[in-house]
């Protein structure tokens, strides 16, 4: 197998709105807010985001084509749930996770006391250990839907290397 299949890399954006009477859920932990993210699902930015680097870099489209908001199974749905399932699809089309790399973009509330255990779920759903995740957090120091506190936005960036599976042609 040559070296241009054997890597590759996917990134991953969303961005919701905070909004009254949801719970805020960031890498499948709730995280105690006054709001929480507006969306057919959970609207788990992060998880979101890793689905969306993960699909992008096995060449499967986005997180839009496999879980479309139109369908009812995926109403209110647990998005941690949907990264397991698009863990499978990436498994499936011959490829291993290397590493997640992700920051979260969020004026309030602050994150630092959950990056661990968000980083742990994220692990546990994609079958990696906790060393191959990071979660890192930031403000935008006021500016913009973010910064006036109205949105959460997250991105992602993973390096996916073909399974020994593939590479044998199995």
């Amino acid at each position: 197998m040559d070296r241009v299949n054997r890597m590759r890399i996917g990134n991953g954006y969303d961005l919701h709105r905070l909004v009254h009477g949801r719970k805020l859920v960031l890498g499948g932990v709730e995280i105690p807010h006054s709001m929480g993210l507006a969306g057919h699902s959970d609207a788990d930015v992060l998880t979101h985001a890793v689905c969306d680097a993960l699909f992008g870099a096995a060449g499967l489209g986005d997180i839009g084509e496999h879980f479309p908001d139109h369908l009812p199974e995926f109403k209110d749905i647990r998005s941690i749930l949907l990264l397991e399932k698009t863990v499978d699809a990436v498994r499936e089309a011959g490829f291993d996770i290397v590493n997640i790399d992700t920051v979260v973009l969020a004026e309030s509330p602050k994150l630092a006391p959950f990056k661990k255990k968000m980083a742990e779920t994220v692990a546990a759903a994609c079958g990696i250990p906790v060393q191959r995740v990071s979660i890192k957090a930031t403000t935008t120091e006021g500016l913009g839907e973010i910064g006036r506190k109205n949105a959460i936005a997250a991105l992602c960036t993973v390096l996916l290397v073909s399974s020994t599976r593939r590479q044998e042609g199995k």
